[in-house]
């Protein structure tokens, strides 16, 4: 079976990875795509969970082997991407996809799949209050933290790109308006 994908994204900071969490109980014909990544877990992360923790090596030797869907080098030698397999895996399932990708990530993903997918882009309220929640994690320098705002200044110029844009300057309303979007899109065939 070929299943639906719906597509996250937003600047690192924005509430996407929270929004999705607070999504997937509520829809369960959906199932999260675990992405891979080169860097090191952080704090309470699980391998297969989170994310699948690759080495560097490992990351480059799946890309020479065609195992992506879509990767891409988010910050110089922080490589992050989504398995084939993965997909496979879920829709062998019979469910839906969803992503919590990078921004340059889900536009790949959304070209690939066109017609069964919906790319959905979560905007800050501003590039402040997304310094402040990034600031707040408590696990930035503050040359990651200037890195991942001009990262995020960047992505920012992509959101037109998406099928629907939600700003998240209230949590629970941005949930709603997400849960919804993607509510309406799995009904369409």
């Amino acid at each position: 079976m070929k299943g639906k994908l719906i597509i996250v994204c937003a600047p690192s900071g924005s509430g996407k990875t929270t929004i999705v969490r607070a999504i997937l109980p509520k829809l369960p014909m959906l199932e999260f795509s675990v992405s891979a990544c080169s860097r090191l877990p952080r704090e309470g992360e699980v391998h297969g969970k989170d994310y699948y923790f690759l080495s560097d090596d490992e990351f480059l030797r799946k890309i020479d082997e065609g195992a992506f869907l879509e990767w891409e080098e988010v910050y110089t030698g922080s490589f992050y991407g989504t398995m084939h397999s993965e997909v496979e895996r879920i829709w062998g399932k019979a469910n839906h996809v969803i992503f919590d990708v990078d921004v340059v990530g889900g536009l790949n993903i959304k070209k690939q799949y066109p017609d069964n997918s919906l790319a959905i882009f979560i905007m800050p309220p501003s590039t402040d209050e997304l310094r402040n929640r990034l600031a707040g994690r408590g696990t930035e320098t503050p040359e990651s933290l200037e890195k991942r705002i001009s990262k995020a200044e960047y992505e920012l110029g992509f959101a037109d790109r998406f099928d629907k844009q939600i700003i998240n300057d209230d949590l629970q309303t941005a949930i709603n308006q997400t849960q919804k979007a993607i509510t309406d899109f799995l009904q369409h065939d």
